[in-house]
C-alpha cells in the first residue's frame, strides 16, 4: 500500500504594526471558492472572522465543522485550517488579525496572562459562533469592523474598546463552553495530526529577544534535536534559526517604523547577538539596510502602509481556484 502523502501545510504571517496590532481584510474581494484548496495554513496572530453570505466547512486535521451565514470564527495563532464554501456558493468573509497581548497591554490584569485565546491552549476549543446563540459578540465584532472601516477621528481608540469587550466576550464563552485549560509540563501534546511545532512557535513568539537553542525548542516539543529541525522545516519551509531571525526582523520592523530607537538598541531588543549581525540579515530579507528602511516608511503613502501581509509568506488574497 502507498504511503499517503503529507498534508501540505502554510504559513501566513503578517505584519501587525506595533501601536495598533490590528489587521481587518473586507471588501467585496474577500469570497472563499467552494473547492477545497487541498492544504492547511495557519497563522502568527489571532484570527477572527465574520461569514456575510453563504457556507461551508471550516477544516482542521481530522475535524470539520460546518458555518453559516452570520457566524463568527475564532481561530487561534499556530492552528492549522482552511475553509471552502458550500458546493456553488463564494461565501462573503470579513476577517480581523490581532495580537492580544500587545493590544490590550496594561489594559487586562496580570493574572489574564495564561488566558491568550490567540494561544491554542484549550481543550475544547469553540471555533465558531453563531449570530442567534451569540448576538453579543455579532453586534460587538460588525462594529469593529465598521470603526476600522470608516476610520472617523479616534476610530482605533474605539475600535482598541470594543476589541476588548470583544475579547472578554470570547473568554467569557470559552472558559464556559470551551473547557479551558493550560497543557501542565509533561502532559502529552496533542496528536500527530496537529500542528506538533506550536510549544516551539509559541516560545519563539513570546521570547525572541532572548537567545534560544534548537535543543530547547525540541525540547518543548519532546522531540530529538535532529527529529525537530527535520520536521519543522517539513511545515515552515526554513529552518529553526531562520524562523527565529525572522520573526527578529518582523519585531525590529515594528520598531524601526514605530519608534525613534537607535538601530544599536532595536538591534538588542530582538535578540541579535551584534549590530553588524542584525545589518547582515536584514538586508538579505529586505535589500536595503536598517536606515533605509526606516526612512522609507517614513516616506510611504497611507496606501503602502495598508499593505499589511508579508508578501514573502506567499499569500496576499484568499486562496481562489480557477
Amino acid at each position: 500500500m502507498a504511503k499517503p502523502k503529507n498534508t501540505i501545510t502554510e504559513y501566513r504571517s503578517y505584519y501587525l504594526p506595533l501601536h495598533f496590532p490590528v489587521l481587518l481584510l473586507s471588501g467585496d474581494y474577500w469570497k472563499i471558492s467552494d473547492i477545497p484548496s487541498g492544504r492547511l495554513h495557519f497563522h502568527n496572530c489571532l484570527e477572527i472572522g465574520i461569514c456575510h453570505s453563504d457556507g461551508g466547512t471550516l477544516e482542521f486535521n481530522g475535524k470539520s465543522l460546518s458555518f453559516q451565514t452570520g457566524d463568527i470564527t475564532c481561530i487561534p495563532r499556530n492552528v492549522p485550517h482552511t475553509t471552502y464554501s458550500s458546493p456553488g456558493t463564494e461565501s462573503h468573509w470579513s476577517y480581523l488579525f490581532l495580537d492580544p497581548a500587545e493590544l490590550f497591554r496594561n489594559l487586562l490584569p496580570s493574572s489574564w496572562n495564561n488566558y491568550d485565546l490567540s494561544a491554542y491552549s484549550f481543550s475544547d476549543y469553540k471555533y465558531i459562533f453563531p449570530k442567534e446563540d451569540y448576538p453579543s459578540i455579532y453586534f460587538l465584532l460588525t462594529g469593529i469592523i465598521k470603526e476600522l472601516e470608516m476610520q472617523k477621528p479616534g476610530y482605533q481608540i474605539s475600535a482598541r474598546g470594543l476589541l476588548l469587550s470583544l475579547y472578554i466576550e470570547l473568554y467569557r464563552v470559552q472558559h464556559v463552553e470551551g473547557g479551558f485549560t493550560t497543557r501542565r509540563e509533561g502532559e502529552p501534546l496533542p496528536p500527530e495530526n496537529s500542528l506538533v511545532i506550536a510549544p516551539a512557535l509559541d516560545y519563539i513568539e513570546n521570547s525572541y529577544m532572548q537567545q534560544i537553542s534548537i535543543d530547547f525548542l525540541a525540547g518543548i516539543c519532546h522531540f530529538s534535536p535532529t527529529h525537530f529541525r527535520r520536521v519543522f522545516h517539513e511545515i515552515m519551509a526554513v529552518s529553526p534559526l531562520e524562523h527565529l531571525n525572522n520573526t527578529r526582523i518582523m519585531k525590529a520592523c515594528n520598531l524601526l517604523r514605530c519608534t525613534e530607537e537607535s538601530v544599536l538598541c532595536i538591534s538588542e531588543n530582538t535578540g541579535f547577538h551584534s549590530v553588524s549581525s542584525f545589518n547582515r540579515y536584514f538586508f538579505r530579507v529586505f535589500q536595503m539596510s536598517p536606515r533605509e528602511y526606516r526612512k522609507q516608511m517614513k516616506l510611504t503613502d497611507a496606501k503602502l502602509e495598508k499593505q499589511s501581509i508579508l508578501e514573502y509568506a506567499g499569500w496576499l488574497y484568499p486562496e481562489k481556484t480557477k
